[in-house]
């Protein structure tokens, strides 16, 4: 078995690739909790240094990022997170960028000494996956087929503020008294919360590993997309929406209605919801196991947190905090 970065007083620095994300925002101060020096990786490196001018950063965008910039970012880092995707640009062939711009990173990892590689993927589906959830996966296994040790975590519907999953579910729960039930809304899922993502990568730095793997991060409930959405309405205090059933909306004819509804980027919420022609569900939960997580957060519990914080943004954004 291959011994794990070094622990203590010794913690590895990590590049955090997609550091200004949901995630990545989410993860920094856990990682300088847990003792890590962090470096973070932007595309827009004066901007981020003028808002969190304490933090160190690096500036760079991966998809143009050439063998000496890829040096540059890893130099002296012992571990590095891949939080980053390209789906919001709206690119038609972002899969096969992806896919590229992961090898790459993990070759220049290995050339730059990097002894572990932790990256954030989606749940394979029950059937044929979609492009965006396609995507994902390829990307894990690129990154779990280079030469530095790779953890793929693979997650469904990530429940937080600011994430894009979740800014669709609390549009619709809030702004539709009525709806059709597409097909993709009898979908199971497990969701789970960004609090626990972020402690399942934090000990995915120190996890032992033997090459590389793939774990699945389910949630502690099991829920259809319609009952995501009936039991998120009744947490924000309003009726759930009445559903009428049109078997035969598919999630591409249902994405167009969604796209009037909700605040979330377009091009990623087409393909989201495109995602959930089938179930996404875990394999297994193994990984909370082997990381020491005995309980995890209940979809309410992680749906109250949501909200709760999504109205503080509001607050600092209007200027009452």
């Amino acid at each position: 078995m291959s011994a794990a970065p070094a622990t203590g007083r010794e913690r590895p620095r990590v590049l955090l690739c997609g550091a200004t994300g949901f995630v990545g925002g989410a993860l920094w101060p856990a990682l300088d909790r847990a003792g890590y020096p962090v470096r973070g990786l932007t595309r827009h490196l004066a901007a981020t240094r003028k808002r969190a001018p304490e933090r160190d950063w690096v500036g760079a965008d991966l998809d143009r990022a050439t063998p000496d910039d890829l040096a540059r970012l890893l130099d002296g880092c012992g571990a590095a997170l891949y939080l980053v995707h390209g789906m919001a640009a709206g690119e038609s062939d972002y899969r096969r960028k992806e896919v590229a711009q992961a090898t790459r990173f993990a070759a220049a990892a290995a050339r730059a000494g990097v002894e572990r590689l932790v990256y954030l993927g989606g749940i394979a589906p029950a059937g044929p996956p979609s492009e965006h959830l396609r995507s994902r996966l390829e990307v894990g296994e690129a990154l779990r087929a280079g030469p530095v040790p790779a953890v793929e975590l693979r997650a469904s519907m990530i429940v937080g503020a600011g994430s894009l999953s979740w800014v669709i579910v609390r549009d619709l729960a809030a702004r539709l008294p009525a709806m059709v039930l597409p097909r993709w809304l009898r979908s199971r899922t497990e969701p789970v919360a960004i609090a626990d993502v972020v402690v399942a990568l934090v000990g995915a730095l120190t996890l032992p590993l033997q090459g590389s793997a793939a774990y699945d991060l389910p949630g502690p409930q099991r829920l259809t997309a319609r009952a995501i959405l009936e039991q998120t309405a009744v947490l924000m205090g309003r009726r759930p929406p009445l559903v009428v059933e049109v078997p035969l909306l598919t999630p591409w004819l249902s994405s167009h209605w969604v796209r009037l509804v909700t605040r979330a980027n377009w091009a990623v919420a087409r393909e989201l919801v495109l995602g959930l022609e089938h179930d996404l569900l875990a394999r297994d939960d193994s990984y909370w196991r082997r990381i020491g997580l005995r309980e995890r957060l209940s979809f309410d519990a992680a749906t109250r947190l949501a909200l709760a914080d999504d109205a503080a943004r509001s607050r600092r954004a209007a200027g009452r905090d």
